[in-house]
């Protein structure tokens, strides 16, 4: 018997609304705990395949055991079920780190305990939602159309809410709380709109308004509990930690002062000998280039590689692309990071491009100290910058004009979503984009920890039309690491581009580490390391050196 207080169609359309922003929380639920654990685990491929897919299930096992809940206690099912889940969803992002810094041997107890438990509640939805509307709207076939049709429309907004609002202006750990606070909402809502329903009011109206303080709680201090979870990741202090719609990054201080970046779980840098590394990086093309006025930098958000692009005078262009805007903001504004790019992005007339658009806009002129001894005050325009936020390889095929010098200074292909940015596609693209004399370089991982990798990379690139050398040197934090420089084959050779760097006397511009006689020295590969008769091409589609790196790696 249902309540005179409100009428069928109020009650239908109050279980419809609620059966949308359920089915607007549950498809978030889905991709905040695979964002999650991609951020943790690495692999967003595997992670978010895996998850969705356990989650899926334990909704279809949900379905079932709502059968066992009694047609008498329907509402108060319900309104407890959606209280619990806010809770499990809130909490869940910040514990999975918790859980990885302390005990990372049984994470995936604790990971899959949260996927579960919300996959069987979630799953439970639908279902309870059609048994109480069935009092309202008793011809199934009208039931069901209205129910499962609010769930779809629900979705479909909750993952354009979850990627253009929450992933884009909240961290994840916050966004995790907000949609906590709309299934919570949808009980509260609930018990005050059929409170003449609920059996066992006292209980539910407790538990009810206890989730809602928890929420509150937790939503204000969720930013301090994930800093202390995630300083368990790591041995030193962490100064900065974020997570953008691509990538988590983290800041840490050891002792002395030395910084440590770390994108995703992975050191990127480590300030103590990152300079061996960018060094190499820039140094080993430019000091072989025959011209140098137009360089574009591919990835390299951090400045460190702009950095050294800039000590060169004859520079007169830079171009960087970096998919990530919130690291190249990162890279002006934290202090540590300013100092050791030496203020690379500093101007005020920095013009940053976040649209899918190759039009630059409004450049901005780097200045450098004047390195005259008896140097006063003033400045030295060193270059035109333009930094442009959107994918390398969409960017290559949009952008008109060449350049002299590229520097590709992307993460390893740790992931699947990486492989194309190592394709033949892409280095057919970048070819096409170097004047006829110009010359890249790319960070290749390590000759020795990631052989097959490395060489990939090399042979990839010969197969798109370039002739290569490769480089090596030691970077303490890295190991042994590689490097590929790469002209035009119509242009160059393999031995043409080794004499040009065994002509190389001296470096014109100062540098912390390399020098003339090292870069020569980085030409020598040990007996066995560079023949490469069995490595595929690395194709559009096929993934081939990201399964080279998985099997590299793992091995270690």
């Amino acid at each position: 018997m249902t309540s005179k207080t409100y009428t069928h169609r109020n009650a239908g359309r109050m279980l419809y609304f609620a059966m949308l922003v359920l089915g607007a929380s549950g498809l978030a639920y889905e991709y905040s705990f695979s964002k999650v654990s991609a951020d943790i685990l690495g692999n967003s491929v595997q992670q978010w395949a895996l998850i969705i897919g356990v989650m899926m299930f334990f909704m279809g096992v949900g379905s079932d055991v709502q059968k066992y809940l009694s047609d008498d206690n329907l509402f108060d099912s319900f309104i407890l079920l959606e209280s619990v889940v806010a809770l499990l969803g809130a909490t869940g992002p910040v514990l999975l780190i918790y859980a990885y810094g302390v005990m990372p041997l049984h994470f995936v107890l604790v990971q899959y305990f949260f996927i579960i438990s919300i996959g069987l509640i979630i799953g439970m939805e639908i279902p309870l939602i059609t048994r109480i509307n069935a009092r309202f709207l008793p011809e199934l076939r009208l039931n069901l159309a209205a129910v499962l049709k609010m769930d779809y429309i629900g979705a479909l907004i909750g993952a354009l809410v979850w990627v253009f609002v929450l992933i884009t202006r909240f961290e994840i750990s916050h966004a995790a709380f907000i949609i906590g606070f709309v299934n919570w909402a949808v009980a509260l809502m609930t018990m005050i709109f059929f409170y003449k329903e609920i059996r066992r009011k006292l209980w539910v109206w407790l538990f009810t308004w206890l989730t809602g303080i928890a929420l509150i709680i937790g939503f204000f201090n969720v930013k301090h509990w994930r800093v202390e979870a995630e300083q368990y990741l790591y041995r030193d202090p962490v100064i900065y930690s974020h997570t953008t719609p691509y990538q988590h990054i983290v800041l840490t201080k050891t002792q002395n002062g030395d910084i440590y970046c770390y994108i995703n779980g992975h050191l990127q840098f480590y300030s103590g000998d990152e300079f061996i590394y960018h060094e190499n990086l820039v140094h080993g093309v430019m000091a072989v280039a025959p011209e140098r006025a137009r360089v574009l930098i591919l990835g390299g958000g951090d400045g460190l590689a702009l950095r050294e692009v800039l000590k060169y005078r004859d520079v007169r262009l830079v171009t960087l692309c970096d998919l990530d805007v919130q690291m190249t903001t990162l890279a002006k504004t934290q202090p540590e990071l300013q100092h050791l790019n030496r203020h690379a992005f500093w101007d005020d007339r920095l013009h940053v491009v976040q649209k899918p658009d190759v039009q630059p806009g409004a450049p901005y002129t780097v200045y450098s100290r004047n390195r005259n001894i008896l140097w006063r005050g003033g400045a030295d325009s060193v270059a035109t910058v333009h930094v442009i936020n959107m994918d390398a390889a969409r960017f290559l095929e949009r952008i008109s004009g060449t350049y002299d010098v590229i520097i590709i200074d992307f993460p390893d292909p740790n992931a699947p979503e990486l492989s194309h940015l190592y394709s033949r596609t892409f280095y057919e693209h970048v070819r096409k984009k170097l004047s006829r004399n110009g010359l890249m370089i790319q960070q290749s991982t390590s000759p020795y920890h990631a052989r097959e990798v490395f060489l990939c990379i090399g042979k990839t690139m010969r197969a798109a039309g370039l002739s290569t050398l490769p480089l090596k040197d030691n970077v303490p934090s890295f190991g042994e690491w590689g490097w590929w420089i790469a002209g035009r084959n119509d242009v160059y050779s393999p031995s043409n581009l080794r004499q040009r760097i065994n002509n190389v006397d001296t470096l014109t511009v100062p540098t912390h580490y390399l020098t003339a006689a090292t870069l020569k020295s980085n030409l020598i590969f040990p007996k066995g390391i560079l023949p490469d008769e069995t490595i595929e091409v690395n194709a559009l589609g096929t993934n081939i050196i990201y399964r080279y790196y998985q099997m590299a790696w793992q091995n270690e």
